[in-house]
């Protein structure tokens, strides 16, 4: 759901900027609640696997295909805060090395895959928690149904966005009908994801997935037909096992990246995505203009000057991998560290001995 220059005019464009920027600006205050030593370099890895997976489109349709959008996955894992910053810098590494939506849309993209996605999934997933039992189960169920609606609402509030700064005059209850249409199928592929990729973490290191936090039912035990309260669980691992194992997820989830970026992409289907394919169909491309960073060594994804085509996809995917997790990586741990440097409100008001 790329955005591309021309689709929508620059009065419209450069207010979505501005929304875009102060949603980033508010989730970088927020952030520092999420992160801690653990949870930064995750942040980093969730930016760069939503990369990868979305490398990969799945058929949905005829002649249509779609791709992950992440805002639910990252907000599950990493919290609603970090993960509008996690797709924001996918989508900023999208824009400027891979000439994937349009640089003057960034804000657009950000609001609508970034924003719109992270919110309405966070809200949906913690109102479905207060409902089902506290469990690992529960997380998945409700990562899945939070991710899959959380994709048609990112299809409504592009065409909001377009019923507001369309470039073209097609009916709007078309463009409505159409998006959202698309997006809902595109959305069970979204959940799907999601749900695996949830499942996959809280089976390993529960205490890592956000969206799990404090929902751990405690242990009961039947004893002479009653159930009784289990013994208190042994104290946490130490502090150097827990950075070990942290270690091991994360390292697990580069490669895992890594081969789906590098190698699965040449396998993704290579039908227009659902809003290109509605863009066609409806005429709203008509006045699509050429991004500015088409001459990119990276531009379509594959590497200037190598004629392979499996090889240039997978060196591009690998790079792009590689690129996403040091920028997310890096932004994390400022947040986090200019976190841990400010004062408490204990400290400040502390008397001196």
């Amino acid at each position: 759901m790329h955005v591309p220059d021309g689709f929508i005019n620059a009065p419209v464009s450069v207010a979505a900027g501005v929304a875009a920027a102060a949603a980033v600006a508010v989730s970088l205050r927020g952030a520092r609640r999420e992160l801690d030593e653990r949870t930064a370099p995750l942040a980093g890895l969730v930016a760069a696997f939503i990369f990868a997976v979305q490398m990969l489109n799945f058929p949905v349709a005829a002649g249509t295909s779609g791709h992950l959008l992440g805002g639910a996955l990252a907000a599950i894992l990493v919290g609603p805060y970090t993960g509008v910053l996690c797709v924001s810098v996918v989508l900023l590494m999208q824009g400027i090395l891979f000439a994937d939506g349009g640089l003057t849309a960034l804000g657009v993209n950000i609001t609508v895959m970034g924003v719109v996605t992270v919110v309405t999934a966070h809200l949906l997933f913690r109102g479905l928690l207060r409902i089902l039992p506290p469990t690992r189960r529960s997380v998945t169920a409700a990562g899945f149904v939070a991710a899959l609606l959380s994709v048609p609402a990112a299809a409504a509030a592009f065409t909001a966005v377009y019923a507001v700064g369309g470039t073209t005059d097609v009916p709007l209850g078309k463009v409505l009908t159409a998006m959202v249409g698309v997006h809902v199928l595109i959305g069970i592929g979204e959940a799907l994801i999601t749900a695996a990729t949830v499942g996959a973490v809280i089976a390993v290191r529960p205490d890592l997935v956000h969206g799990a936090r404090g929902l751990s039912a405690p242990l009961k035990l039947r004893v002479d037909g009653a159930l009784v309260d289990a013994p208190a669980a042994a104290p946490a691992p130490a502090p150097a096992a827990a950075g070990g194992s942290t270690k091991k997820v994360w390292a697990t989830g580069l490669v895992t990246a890594l081969v789906l970026a590098g190698f699965v992409s040449f396998y993704a289907s290579a039908n227009p995505d659902g809003l290109e394919k509605v863009a066609a169909d409806k005429g709203i491309d008509e006045k699509v203009e050429e991004h500015a960073a088409a001459d990119s060594p990276l531009a379509d994804y594959g590497v200037k000057d190598v004629d392979d085509a499996r090889l240039s996809g997978g060196l591009a995917g690998v790079i792009g991998v590689g690129v996403t997790v040091v920028a997310g990586t890096g932004v994390f741990w400022a947040v986090r560290r200019r976190s841990s440097d400010e004062p408490t409100a204990a400290s400040t008001s502390a008397p001196v001995a």
